[in-house]
């Protein structure tokens, strides 16, 4: 099978990219000029140079293609420029979409997120029918994969064979941009996470990610959205067991979350708007703090085959490579 794949030179790129190699797929790699390819180490392909915002570029690479897995994003929680985030993200997508129909393209697996998803400050665990609209997205980064995702429903209701998917949290090792949620391991390897707020994840090892778009290809259902993820936790909870993997105390003190907008706040101004680099913190996810993330994969294990398995050991296979790769002592 013959797939373009985009994202493979970021996290969970990367995985899906060993996971459809090692199931014998013939792989079309998007990279753009700037990209490190470094993750592509070892990952039998062909590199097409293109970039989401220039989607012409991506039109050569989708000939003769059986299906496309489309992982790329923008994934950032501050952007000097959203409008970029969302060019990449909405409307690079929808013109992937297009781009693949007219190629002729069968099969469009669409990476989403469970960002897109409503949840709560309760932690009641939602799942993929849980009522969400556009109001319930908080900041750009939830926006803008909020209205790509509906660009690959509305392709699908026309049509076209797209399965969307919805990873959780993944963790696991190549982290190497740090996403956000790899940046909250390598603050607590570095001591440099002295308290918390009261907020929830639901963490998935990144593995299991991968080897679930490899089934998406042919067990998915079109137009269905599956949610991707493994232990709902608190964010105390995480901690602690990156505590018990390092033997690094986990904080103590809970700080309001009126505490940390207003740090959040300063941050943004001073580092953001005045420096000109990315913020320790901003106030977008002190607003996503609020809603614990917790989410159910009953849909993709009975229809999918995805394993919901213990993240432990994807957390220590995270906190091992960002150590031996100079990200903490």
């Amino acid at each position: 099978m013959r797939i373009f794949l985009t994202g493979a030179t970021g996290f969970v790129g990367h995985h899906v990219a060993r996971a459809l190699a090692s199931e014998g797929a013939d792989l079309r790699l998007l990279v753009r000029k700037t990209s490190n390819l470094k993750n592509l180490e070892g990952i039998a392909g062909e590199t097409h140079v293109g970039d989401l915002a220039d989607p012409a570029s991506l039109r050569p690479a989708l000939a003769g293609c059986d299906a496309v897995v489309h992982v790329a994003a923008d994934y950032r929680l501050w952007i000097p420029d959203p409008q970029a985030m969302y060019r990449a993200n909405v409307d690079g997508t929808r013109e992937l979409l297009r781009m693949a129909r007219e190629a002729g393209v069968p099969r469009f697996v669409y990476t989403s997120s469970v960002a897109t998803m409503h949840f709560r400050t309760d932690g009641i665990v939602i799942n993929e029918d849980t009522p969400v609209s556009l109001a319930d997205m908080v900041g750009h980064y939830k926006r803008s994969k909020f209205l790509a995702e509906q660009e690959a429903v509305k392709a699908a209701e026309a049509g076209q064979q797209v399965i969307v998917l919805n990873p959780t949290t993944p963790i696991g090792p190549n982290d190497a941009k740090p996403t956000p949620t790899g940046r909250i391991f390598v603050d607590f390897l570095n001591r440099k996470f002295p308290a918390y707020v009261d907020t929830g994840l639901n963490l998935v090892d990144v593995a299991e990610v991968a080897r679930t778009h490899v089934l998406a290809l042919t067990a998915g259902t079109p137009g269905r959205r599956y949610i991707l993820g493994g232990e709902n936790l608190t964010l105390k909870q995480i901690l602690d067991k990156m505590s018990a993997i390092t033997g690094i105390p986990s904080p103590t003190v809970k700080i309001p979350f009126a505490i940390a907008a207003t740090y959040a706040f300063f941050e943004e101004w001073i580092t953001g708007r005045i420096r000109r680099k990315e913020p320790r913190a901003t106030l977008e996810e002190v607003r996503m703090g609020r809603k614990k993330m917790f989410a159910s994969s009953a849909r993709a294990q009975q229809e999918l085959g995805f394993r919901i398995a213990p993240v432990y050991p994807a957390m220590r296979a995270a906190i091992d490579w960002f150590r031996a790769n100079g990200y903490a002592p």
